[in-house]
Protein backbone atom coordinates (compact mmCIF):
# COMPACT_ATOMS: atom_id res chain seq x y z
CA UNK A 1 0.00 0.00 0.00
CA UNK A 2 1.09 3.58 -0.62
CA UNK A 3 2.68 4.61 2.66
CA UNK A 4 4.05 7.67 4.45
CA UNK A 5 6.44 6.99 7.31
CA UNK A 6 7.35 9.41 10.09
CA UNK A 7 10.87 8.88 11.38
CA UNK A 8 14.53 8.49 10.46
CA UNK A 9 14.80 6.85 7.05
CA UNK A 10 17.70 4.65 8.21
CA UNK A 11 15.60 2.99 10.91
CA UNK A 12 12.62 2.55 8.62
CA UNK A 13 14.64 1.23 5.64
CA UNK A 14 16.08 -1.46 7.90
CA UNK A 15 12.53 -2.80 8.29
CA UNK A 16 11.66 -2.75 4.58
CA UNK A 17 11.92 -5.70 2.19
CA UNK A 18 15.19 -5.88 0.27
CA UNK A 19 15.09 -5.66 -3.55
CA UNK A 20 11.51 -4.33 -3.46
CA UNK A 21 11.94 -0.83 -4.94
CA UNK A 22 11.99 0.06 -8.64
CA UNK A 23 13.13 3.68 -8.39
CA UNK A 24 14.61 5.84 -5.62
CA UNK A 25 14.72 9.61 -5.79
CA UNK A 26 16.23 11.47 -2.85
CA UNK A 27 16.66 15.15 -2.23
CA UNK A 28 18.59 15.03 1.06
CA UNK A 29 20.11 18.00 2.88
CA UNK A 30 23.10 19.26 0.86
CA UNK A 31 25.38 20.35 3.73
CA UNK A 32 24.65 23.91 2.66
CA UNK A 33 25.14 25.16 6.24
CA UNK A 34 21.66 26.71 6.27
CA UNK A 35 18.60 26.33 8.48
CA UNK A 36 15.25 26.53 6.74
CA UNK A 37 12.56 28.18 8.86
CA UNK A 38 10.06 29.39 6.29
CA UNK A 39 7.61 26.50 6.62
CA UNK A 40 6.41 27.98 9.92
CA UNK A 41 4.74 31.37 9.77
CA UNK A 42 1.86 32.86 11.65
CA UNK A 43 -1.26 33.68 9.70
CA UNK A 44 -0.10 37.26 9.13
CA UNK A 45 2.79 35.87 7.11
CA UNK A 46 5.47 36.86 9.64
CA UNK A 47 8.01 34.31 10.84
CA UNK A 48 7.54 33.16 14.40
CA UNK A 49 10.27 34.19 16.85
CA UNK A 50 11.48 30.63 17.41
CA UNK A 51 10.42 27.41 15.76
CA UNK A 52 11.58 24.08 14.45
CA UNK A 53 13.51 24.20 11.23
CA UNK A 54 11.72 22.76 8.22
CA UNK A 55 14.92 20.85 8.24
CA UNK A 56 18.41 21.59 9.49
CA UNK A 57 21.10 21.52 6.83
CA UNK A 58 23.96 21.97 9.26
CA UNK A 59 26.12 19.07 10.37
CA UNK A 60 28.04 18.73 13.61
CA UNK A 61 30.85 16.27 14.16
CA UNK A 62 29.68 15.04 17.56
CA UNK A 63 30.86 11.94 19.43
CA UNK A 64 28.21 9.69 17.88
CA UNK A 65 29.13 10.80 14.36
CA UNK A 66 32.86 10.29 15.10
CA UNK A 67 32.11 6.76 16.23
CA UNK A 68 30.21 6.11 12.99
CA UNK A 69 33.16 7.38 10.95
CA UNK A 70 35.53 5.09 12.86
CA UNK A 71 33.36 2.09 11.92
CA UNK A 72 32.58 3.26 8.38
CA UNK A 73 34.91 0.94 6.49
CA UNK A 74 33.69 -2.07 8.47
CA UNK A 75 30.06 -1.01 7.97
CA UNK A 76 30.54 -0.86 4.20
CA UNK A 77 32.35 -4.21 3.92
CA UNK A 78 29.82 -6.00 6.13
CA UNK A 79 26.82 -4.58 4.25
CA UNK A 80 26.69 -7.60 1.87
CA UNK A 81 26.04 -5.47 -1.21
CA UNK A 82 29.31 -6.07 -3.03
CA UNK A 83 31.47 -3.18 -1.80
CA UNK A 84 35.11 -4.21 -2.18
CA UNK A 85 37.77 -3.51 0.44
CA UNK A 86 39.57 -0.91 -1.66
CA UNK A 87 36.43 1.15 -2.24
CA UNK A 88 35.47 0.95 1.42
CA UNK A 89 38.96 2.02 2.43
CA UNK A 90 38.85 4.94 -0.01
CA UNK A 91 35.60 6.30 1.42
CA UNK A 92 36.74 5.80 4.99
CA UNK A 93 40.03 7.58 4.33
CA UNK A 94 38.27 10.49 2.63
CA UNK A 95 35.74 10.97 5.44
CA UNK A 96 38.34 10.42 8.16
CA UNK A 97 40.72 13.07 6.75
CA UNK A 98 37.89 15.57 6.31
CA UNK A 99 37.33 15.54 10.07
CA UNK A 100 40.27 17.93 10.47
CA UNK A 101 39.62 20.24 7.52
CA UNK A 102 35.84 20.08 6.98
CA UNK A 103 34.23 18.45 10.05
CA UNK A 104 30.71 19.28 8.90
CA UNK A 105 31.32 17.60 5.54
CA UNK A 106 32.75 14.54 7.29
CA UNK A 107 29.61 14.26 9.44
CA UNK A 108 27.38 14.70 6.42
CA UNK A 109 29.16 12.08 4.29
CA UNK A 110 29.11 9.46 7.02
CA UNK A 111 25.39 10.09 7.55
CA UNK A 112 24.69 9.71 3.83
CA UNK A 113 26.92 6.65 3.43
CA UNK A 114 25.00 4.74 6.10
CA UNK A 115 21.72 5.46 4.33
CA UNK A 116 22.90 4.90 0.75
CA UNK A 117 24.00 1.40 1.72
CA UNK A 118 20.43 0.55 2.66
CA UNK A 119 19.03 2.20 -0.43
CA UNK A 120 21.07 -0.15 -2.58
CA UNK A 121 19.74 -3.09 -0.57
CA UNK A 122 16.17 -1.97 -1.27
CA UNK A 123 16.61 -1.54 -5.04
CA UNK A 124 15.60 -4.32 -7.39
CA UNK A 125 18.33 -5.50 -9.80
CA UNK A 126 16.49 -3.54 -12.51
CA UNK A 127 16.15 -0.45 -10.32
CA UNK A 128 17.78 2.98 -10.41
CA UNK A 129 18.54 5.80 -8.00
CA UNK A 130 18.70 9.56 -8.57
CA UNK A 131 20.43 11.58 -5.86
CA UNK A 132 19.70 15.31 -5.95
CA UNK A 133 22.45 17.58 -4.66
CA UNK A 134 24.30 20.79 -5.44
CA UNK A 135 27.97 21.65 -6.06
CA UNK A 136 28.58 21.96 -2.31
CA UNK A 137 28.81 18.20 -1.90
CA UNK A 138 28.17 16.55 -5.28
CA UNK A 139 31.83 15.71 -5.94
CA UNK A 140 32.19 14.05 -2.53
CA UNK A 141 28.87 12.21 -2.80
CA UNK A 142 29.83 10.82 -6.21
CA UNK A 143 32.88 9.11 -4.69
CA UNK A 144 30.61 7.51 -2.08
CA UNK A 145 28.09 6.39 -4.70
CA UNK A 146 30.83 4.99 -6.94
CA UNK A 147 31.93 2.86 -3.99
CA UNK A 148 28.43 1.68 -3.05
CA UNK A 149 26.75 1.26 -6.45
CA UNK A 150 29.88 0.68 -8.51
CA UNK A 151 31.45 3.21 -10.88
CA UNK A 152 30.38 1.05 -13.83
CA UNK A 153 26.75 1.63 -12.86
CA UNK A 154 27.06 5.41 -12.99
CA UNK A 155 24.83 6.51 -15.85
CA UNK A 156 24.58 10.31 -15.81
CA UNK A 157 25.42 13.50 -14.03
CA UNK A 158 22.34 15.56 -14.90
CA UNK A 159 22.45 19.33 -14.61
CA UNK A 160 19.15 20.93 -13.65
CA UNK A 161 19.50 24.52 -14.87
CA UNK A 162 17.21 27.37 -13.82
CA UNK A 163 17.23 31.17 -13.66
CA UNK A 164 16.15 31.85 -10.08
CA UNK A 165 18.48 33.07 -7.31
CA UNK A 166 22.21 32.55 -6.94
CA UNK A 167 23.33 36.00 -8.12
CA UNK A 168 26.41 37.74 -6.77
CA UNK A 169 28.97 40.38 -7.69
CA UNK A 170 31.75 38.06 -6.54
CA UNK A 171 31.15 34.97 -8.71
CA UNK A 172 29.20 33.68 -11.71
CA UNK A 173 25.52 33.26 -10.89
CA UNK A 174 24.86 29.86 -9.33
CA UNK A 175 21.93 28.53 -11.32
CA UNK A 176 21.96 24.74 -11.22
CA UNK A 177 21.63 21.59 -9.15
CA UNK A 178 23.09 18.15 -9.82
CA UNK A 179 21.32 14.79 -10.18
CA UNK A 180 23.52 11.69 -9.91
CA UNK A 181 21.90 8.77 -11.75
CA UNK A 182 23.04 5.21 -10.93
CA UNK A 183 21.54 1.83 -11.76
CA UNK A 184 21.66 -1.24 -9.52
CA UNK A 185 22.94 -3.45 -12.39
CA UNK A 186 23.60 -3.38 -16.12
CA UNK A 187 19.99 -4.41 -16.84
CA UNK A 188 17.83 -1.53 -15.67
CA UNK A 189 14.61 0.17 -16.71
CA UNK A 190 15.18 3.17 -18.95
CA UNK A 191 12.54 4.74 -21.15
CA UNK A 192 14.26 7.14 -23.51
CA UNK A 193 12.81 10.63 -23.26
CA UNK A 194 12.62 13.19 -26.07
CA UNK A 195 12.85 16.98 -26.06
CA UNK A 196 12.42 19.79 -28.57
CA UNK A 197 15.63 20.70 -30.42
CA UNK A 198 15.51 23.85 -32.53
CA UNK A 199 17.60 24.08 -35.68
CA UNK A 200 19.17 27.11 -37.33
CA UNK A 201 20.08 25.31 -40.56
CA UNK A 202 19.67 27.56 -43.59
CA UNK A 203 16.58 26.81 -45.62
CA UNK A 204 15.28 24.19 -43.20
CA UNK A 205 11.53 23.65 -43.63
CA UNK A 206 8.98 21.57 -41.71
CA UNK A 207 8.59 18.05 -43.06
CA UNK A 208 10.59 14.85 -43.40
CA UNK A 209 14.19 14.85 -44.56
CA UNK A 210 16.68 12.08 -45.25
CA UNK A 211 20.10 11.95 -43.64
CA UNK A 212 22.86 9.37 -43.32
CA UNK A 213 21.26 7.09 -40.75
CA UNK A 214 17.61 7.52 -41.73
CA UNK A 215 14.96 10.22 -41.69
CA UNK A 216 13.92 13.01 -39.33
CA UNK A 217 10.62 14.82 -38.97
CA UNK A 218 10.75 18.60 -38.47
CA UNK A 219 8.02 20.87 -37.11
CA UNK A 220 7.53 24.60 -36.69
CA UNK A 221 6.20 26.87 -33.95
CA UNK A 222 6.60 30.51 -32.94
CA UNK A 223 10.25 29.95 -32.10
CA UNK A 224 11.18 28.32 -35.35
CA UNK A 225 11.78 24.87 -36.82
CA UNK A 226 12.45 21.97 -34.45
CA UNK A 227 12.49 18.21 -34.14
CA UNK A 228 12.64 15.77 -31.19
CA UNK A 229 16.63 14.32 -30.76
CA UNK A 230 17.29 12.37 -27.61
CA UNK A 231 17.04 14.24 -24.27
CA UNK A 232 20.33 15.72 -23.08
CA UNK A 233 21.79 15.65 -19.57
CA UNK A 234 21.12 19.38 -19.15
CA UNK A 235 17.52 20.00 -18.11
CA UNK A 236 16.14 23.52 -18.39
CA UNK A 237 13.21 23.40 -15.98
CA UNK A 238 12.02 26.52 -14.17
CA UNK A 239 12.50 26.73 -10.43
CA UNK A 240 9.33 27.22 -8.39
CA UNK A 241 8.80 30.86 -7.57
CA UNK A 242 6.69 32.09 -4.66
CA UNK A 243 3.61 32.48 -6.88
CA UNK A 244 3.70 29.03 -8.48
CA UNK A 245 0.36 27.21 -8.19
CA UNK A 246 1.99 24.05 -6.87
CA UNK A 247 3.98 25.94 -4.24
CA UNK A 248 3.44 24.67 -0.68
CA UNK A 249 5.76 27.10 1.07
CA UNK A 250 8.34 24.36 1.66
CA UNK A 251 11.79 25.96 1.40
CA UNK A 252 13.43 23.49 -0.99
CA UNK A 253 10.37 22.31 -2.92
CA UNK A 254 11.13 20.92 -6.38
CA UNK A 255 8.86 21.27 -9.45
CA UNK A 256 6.60 18.42 -10.50
CA UNK A 257 8.02 18.59 -14.02
CA UNK A 258 11.45 17.57 -12.71
CA UNK A 259 10.15 14.52 -10.86
CA UNK A 260 7.83 13.48 -13.67
CA UNK A 261 10.77 13.40 -16.07
CA UNK A 262 12.75 11.14 -13.73
CA UNK A 263 9.84 8.80 -13.02
CA UNK A 264 8.88 8.46 -16.68
CA UNK A 265 12.47 7.65 -17.64
CA UNK A 266 13.31 5.10 -14.96
CA UNK A 267 10.09 3.30 -14.04
CA UNK A 268 6.95 1.86 -15.57
CA UNK A 269 3.30 2.04 -14.55
CA UNK A 270 2.67 0.00 -11.40
CA UNK A 271 6.30 0.22 -10.28
CA UNK A 272 7.19 1.23 -6.72
CA UNK A 273 8.84 4.66 -6.28
CA UNK A 274 10.58 5.50 -3.00
CA UNK A 275 11.61 8.89 -1.57
CA UNK A 276 13.44 8.58 1.79
CA UNK A 277 13.50 12.38 2.34
CA UNK A 278 10.05 13.13 0.97
CA UNK A 279 9.56 16.61 2.52
CA UNK A 280 6.52 18.18 0.87
CA UNK A 281 6.16 15.08 -1.34
CA UNK A 282 6.65 16.27 -4.90
CA UNK A 283 7.90 12.74 -5.66
CA UNK A 284 4.74 11.21 -4.26
CA UNK A 285 2.42 13.45 -6.26
CA UNK A 286 4.37 12.86 -9.48
CA UNK A 287 4.44 9.09 -8.91
CA UNK A 288 0.73 8.93 -8.18
CA UNK A 289 -0.22 10.98 -11.23
CA UNK A 290 1.89 8.68 -13.41
CA UNK A 291 0.31 5.48 -12.10
CA UNK A 292 3.14 4.35 -9.86
CA UNK A 293 2.95 3.06 -6.30
CA UNK A 294 4.92 5.02 -3.70
CA UNK A 295 6.59 5.11 -0.29
CA UNK A 296 7.76 8.30 1.40
CA UNK A 297 9.66 8.94 4.63
CA UNK A 298 10.28 12.19 6.45
CA UNK A 299 11.86 12.97 9.78
CA UNK A 300 9.68 16.06 10.37
CA UNK A 301 6.20 15.40 11.68
CA UNK A 302 4.89 18.71 10.34
CA UNK A 303 6.00 17.66 6.84
CA UNK A 304 4.06 14.39 7.13
CA UNK A 305 0.93 16.21 8.30
CA UNK A 306 1.22 18.78 5.55
CA UNK A 307 1.68 16.04 2.96
CA UNK A 308 -1.34 14.11 4.21
CA UNK A 309 -3.68 17.06 4.45
CA UNK A 310 -2.67 19.27 1.58
CA UNK A 311 -0.89 17.29 -1.08
CA UNK A 312 -2.65 13.96 -0.84
CA UNK A 313 -6.14 15.06 0.15
CA UNK A 314 -6.54 18.43 -1.54
CA UNK A 315 -4.45 18.02 -4.69
CA UNK A 316 -4.89 14.30 -5.34
CA UNK A 317 -8.25 13.64 -3.68
CA UNK A 318 -6.89 10.72 -1.65
CA UNK A 319 -8.15 9.62 1.76
CA UNK A 320 -6.39 7.64 4.46
CA UNK A 321 -9.78 6.56 5.85
CA UNK A 322 -10.77 5.12 2.48
CA UNK A 323 -7.53 3.16 2.25
CA UNK A 324 -5.85 5.16 -0.52
CA UNK A 325 -2.71 5.43 1.63
CA UNK A 326 -1.56 4.92 5.17
CA UNK A 327 0.60 6.86 7.62
CA UNK A 328 2.97 4.89 9.84
CA UNK A 329 4.98 6.05 12.84
CA UNK A 330 2.70 8.79 14.19
CA UNK A 331 1.19 7.56 17.47
CA UNK A 332 -2.57 7.14 17.61
CA UNK A 333 -2.71 5.46 21.02
CA UNK A 334 -0.72 5.22 24.24
CA UNK A 335 1.20 2.10 23.17
CA UNK A 336 2.28 3.83 19.97
CA UNK A 337 3.48 6.85 21.94
CA UNK A 338 5.53 4.66 24.29
CA UNK A 339 7.02 2.81 21.32
CA UNK A 340 8.03 6.10 19.69
CA UNK A 341 9.67 7.28 22.92
CA UNK A 342 11.66 4.05 23.22
CA UNK A 343 12.81 4.26 19.58
CA UNK A 344 13.55 7.97 19.40
CA UNK A 345 13.10 10.31 22.41
CA UNK A 346 13.64 13.42 20.30
CA UNK A 347 10.89 12.57 17.83
CA UNK A 348 8.62 11.69 20.74
CA UNK A 349 9.21 15.21 22.06
CA UNK A 350 8.51 16.65 18.64
CA UNK A 351 5.26 14.70 18.33
CA UNK A 352 4.05 15.83 21.77
CA UNK A 353 4.76 19.49 21.05
CA UNK A 354 3.08 19.36 17.66
CA UNK A 355 0.02 17.58 19.08
CA UNK A 356 -0.68 20.45 21.49
CA UNK A 357 -0.33 22.99 18.62
CA UNK A 358 3.15 24.07 19.63
CA UNK A 359 6.32 24.65 17.67
CA UNK A 360 9.42 22.60 18.43
CA UNK A 361 12.42 24.68 19.44
CA UNK A 362 15.50 24.79 17.24
CA UNK A 363 17.83 23.15 19.71
CA UNK A 364 17.70 19.36 19.48
CA UNK A 365 17.68 17.76 22.92
CA UNK A 366 16.33 14.54 24.36
CA UNK A 367 16.94 15.14 28.04
CA UNK A 368 15.08 18.24 29.11
CA UNK A 369 15.09 21.97 28.67
CA UNK A 370 12.54 23.95 26.67
CA UNK A 371 11.25 21.58 23.99
CA UNK A 372 8.73 23.86 22.34
CA UNK A 373 6.52 26.94 22.53
CA UNK A 374 2.90 27.84 21.90
CA UNK A 375 2.45 31.37 20.52
CA UNK A 376 -0.44 33.75 21.12
CA UNK A 377 -1.27 37.46 21.14
CA UNK A 378 -1.89 39.83 24.02
CA UNK A 379 -3.98 42.94 23.50
CA UNK A 380 -1.94 46.12 23.03
CA UNK A 381 1.32 44.12 22.77
CA UNK A 382 2.77 43.94 19.26
CA UNK A 383 5.19 41.06 19.86
CA UNK A 384 3.82 37.50 19.99
CA UNK A 385 3.81 36.01 23.49
CA UNK A 386 4.41 32.36 24.28
CA UNK A 387 3.99 29.39 26.57
CA UNK A 388 7.14 27.28 27.01
CA UNK A 389 6.75 23.50 26.82
CA UNK A 390 8.77 20.66 28.30
CA UNK A 391 8.28 16.96 27.53
CA UNK A 392 9.20 14.08 29.83
CA UNK A 393 8.87 10.53 28.56
CA UNK A 394 10.28 8.62 31.52
CA UNK A 395 8.29 6.21 33.66
CA UNK A 396 8.47 8.36 36.79
CA UNK A 397 8.68 12.14 36.68
CA UNK A 398 9.53 13.72 40.06
CA UNK A 399 8.04 17.02 41.14
CA UNK A 400 11.56 18.48 40.90
CA UNK A 401 11.11 18.59 37.11
CA UNK A 402 8.05 20.77 37.52
CA UNK A 403 9.96 23.10 39.85
CA UNK A 404 12.77 23.34 37.29
CA UNK A 405 10.23 24.27 34.60
CA UNK A 406 8.84 26.98 36.88
CA UNK A 407 12.39 28.30 37.24
CA UNK A 408 12.78 28.29 33.45
CA UNK A 409 9.52 30.24 33.17
CA UNK A 410 10.89 32.94 35.45
CA UNK A 411 13.95 33.55 33.25
CA UNK A 412 12.54 32.79 29.77
CA UNK A 413 10.32 35.81 29.33
CA UNK A 414 7.37 33.51 28.57
CA UNK A 415 3.94 34.09 30.08
CA UNK A 416 3.07 30.47 30.84
CA UNK A 417 4.63 27.00 30.99
CA UNK A 418 3.31 23.53 30.14
CA UNK A 419 4.68 20.13 31.17
CA UNK A 420 3.86 16.98 29.16
CA UNK A 421 4.49 13.60 30.82
CA UNK A 422 4.18 10.07 29.49
CA UNK A 423 2.77 8.26 32.50
CA UNK A 424 -0.54 9.02 34.16
CA UNK A 425 0.12 10.44 37.63
CA UNK A 426 -1.09 8.67 40.74
CA UNK A 427 -3.51 10.49 43.01
CA UNK A 428 -0.86 11.53 45.53
CA UNK A 429 1.63 12.73 42.92
CA UNK A 430 -1.10 14.59 41.06
CA UNK A 431 -1.92 16.49 44.28
CA UNK A 432 1.76 17.37 44.77
CA UNK A 433 2.08 18.61 41.20
CA UNK A 434 -1.16 20.59 41.47
CA UNK A 435 0.04 22.19 44.70
CA UNK A 436 3.19 23.45 42.96
CA UNK A 437 1.18 24.79 40.02
CA UNK A 438 -1.34 26.50 42.32
CA UNK A 439 1.54 28.20 44.13
CA UNK A 440 2.54 29.97 40.90
CA UNK A 441 -1.00 31.20 40.36
CA UNK A 442 -2.75 32.53 37.26
CA UNK A 443 -2.17 35.25 34.70
CA UNK A 444 -4.82 37.42 33.06
CA UNK A 445 -4.52 37.63 29.27
CA UNK A 446 -7.00 39.60 27.20
CA UNK A 447 -9.37 39.73 30.14
CA UNK A 448 -9.32 35.97 30.76
CA UNK A 449 -7.45 34.16 33.61
CA UNK A 450 -5.15 31.25 32.69
CA UNK A 451 -3.06 29.01 34.99
CA UNK A 452 0.57 30.06 34.56
CA UNK A 453 1.80 26.45 34.83
CA UNK A 454 -0.17 23.51 33.44
CA UNK A 455 0.30 19.76 33.00
CA UNK A 456 -0.96 17.22 30.47
CA UNK A 457 -0.34 13.49 30.18
CA UNK A 458 0.04 11.68 26.85
CA UNK A 459 -3.25 9.87 27.43
CA UNK A 460 -5.03 13.20 27.96
CA UNK A 461 -3.51 14.59 24.76
CA UNK A 462 -4.60 11.52 22.81
CA UNK A 463 -8.11 12.06 24.17
CA UNK A 464 -8.15 15.61 22.83
CA UNK A 465 -7.04 17.68 25.85
CA UNK A 466 -4.96 20.81 25.19
CA UNK A 467 -3.33 23.51 27.31
CA UNK A 468 -5.56 26.42 28.28
CA UNK A 469 -4.21 29.36 26.27
CA UNK A 470 -5.49 32.24 24.14
CA UNK A 471 -6.01 31.37 20.49
CA UNK A 472 -2.72 30.07 19.15
CA UNK A 473 -1.00 31.67 16.17
CA UNK A 474 0.34 29.85 13.14
CA UNK A 475 -1.96 26.89 13.69
CA UNK A 476 -5.33 25.72 12.47
CA UNK A 477 -7.37 22.67 13.31
CA UNK A 478 -5.29 19.54 13.04
CA UNK A 479 -2.16 21.03 14.57
CA UNK A 480 -0.31 22.23 11.48
CA UNK A 481 -0.02 25.31 9.35
CA UNK A 482 -2.71 24.92 6.69
CA UNK A 483 -1.99 25.82 3.08
CA UNK A 484 -4.93 25.72 0.68
CA UNK A 485 -4.02 24.95 -2.90
CA UNK A 486 -5.98 25.54 -6.10
CA UNK A 487 -7.44 22.55 -7.86
CA UNK A 488 -4.69 20.72 -9.74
Amino acid sequence: MNTLYYGDCLTIMQQMAEESIDLIYLDPPFNSKRNYHTIYKDHTGNPLPEQVEAFCDQWLLDSARKESIEKLQQTMIESRIGIDHHSAELVHTLVDKLQDTQPGMAAYLSYMTERLIWMKKLLKPTGSIYLHCDPTASHYIKIVMDAIFGHKHFQNEIVWAYRTGGSSKRWFSKKHDILLFYSRSNKYVFNLQKEKAYTKSAGRKPGTINYGAGTARFFEDERGVYNFVNMRDIWNISYLNSLAKERLGYPTQKPLELLERIIKASSNEGDLVFDPFCGCATTIEAAHRLGRRWIGIDVAIHAIKRVAKVRLEQRLGLSEKQGHFRIQGIPTNYEGARDLWRRDPYHFQQWCVEEVNGFVTSRRTADGGIDGRIYFEMNDVKKLQNMILEVKGGASVPVAHLRALIGALDISGAKMAGLIVMEDLGERKRRNFQSEMDRVGAIEINGQPYPKVQLLTVSEILNGARFKTPNVRGRTEGGYTSVLLPEA
